[in-house]
């Protein structure tokens, strides 16, 4: 039996489609999604997302901006690329998928802003930024209490064991976090990045 179709929330949004094709990262790439599925069917966890890829391609075609943007698809993504390989148009899934959640989170929609994968990504771009690499111990710390004392000390408790393990196995340091040379080189390059991150985006007039 087929699924029955999303219920649509707020107005459609019928520049929506343009505004992905022109400045989503693979976006280009939507309009050749045929709609066989092989992405929603080839996906580990799909069934723990509200729409799967396959209809949430079809809500972008419609102008559904709000469900798409609200949708936890563009979060759950594991990114193990099993749909961008079965692809038989070569739609790069994955990359779609990011980068509607990092629309999500620019637009300013709650429900983006609160995931866990949302402050899971911060955390890590955090140590990434400051030390030139990741470090285990501290991103787990500023993820875990970004949720609140409670919560943060809660989880900690929780995975103390795990902890525990990864120091005894030596695949968690004790110390200071290591930190990259020239960090300022470092610093220039993402400074630059953002700049062209920030330039003006294309609006769906420019790319029809």
């Amino acid at each position: 039996m087929a699924a029955a179709a999303p219920e649509p929330q707020g107005k459609y949004d019928l520049g929506f489609a343009r505004q992905v094709y022109g400045n989503i990262d693979g976006g280009d790439k939507l309009a050749m999604c045929m709609q066989c599925g092989v992405c929603s069917g080839s996906c580990p966890i799909g069934e723990t997302m509200d729409y799967g890829p396959r209809k949430l391609f079809m809500m972008v075609r419609a102008g559904m901006k709000e469900a798409v943007l609200k949708s936890n698809t563009i979060w759950n993504c594991v990114s193990c690329y099993n749909c961008v390989v079965r692809c038989p148009r070569q739609v790069p899934v994955t990359y779609i998928l990011h980068d509607l959640a990092a629309m999500a989170v620019r637009e300013g929609y709650v429900e983006a802003r609160k995931s866990d994968n949302a402050r899971f990504a911060k955390a890590f771009w955090w140590s990434t930024r400051k030390y030139g690499r990741s470090d285990e111990r501290l991103i787990t710390a500023k993820y875990y209490f970004s949720g609140g004392l409670i919560d943060g000390t809660r989880k900690g408790m929780a995975n103390m064991k795990i902890a525990m393990a990864m120091i005894k196995a030596k695949r968690m340091h004790l110390g200071a976090p290591h930190k990259i040379k020239k960090r300022g080189e470092l610093k220039e390059i993402l400074a630059k990045a953002k700049e062209i991150q920030e330039r003006q985006p294309a609006t769906p007039e420019d790319v029809k």
